[in-house]
């Protein structure tokens, strides 16, 4: 697998984990308001954070899209 792919999971997890999601919501959360790209294009950015600033940007960038994805 990818570094990217790792990432990716590693994603999932952290956000599964602090949101107290199943994997099936995150992915279907993730899919929805298209969280994949997202992470997959900053991958370089995001991979050099931390846990707790990868669900913020996330939770950031999910907010951002709520209105144009309803």
């Amino acid at each position: 697998m990818s570094r990217q792919g790792d990432f990716l999971i590693y994603c999932v997890e952290t956000y599964k984990t602090a949101k107290n999601l199943t994997g099936k919501q995150v992915a279907d959360l993730f899919t929805r308001y298209r969280v994949w790209e997202y992470v997959y294009s900053c991958f370089e950015a995001l991979h050099t954070t931390g846990a707790n600033y990868i669900v913020e940007d996330i939770d950031l960038y999910i907010e951002a899209r709520k209105p144009i994805m309803a």
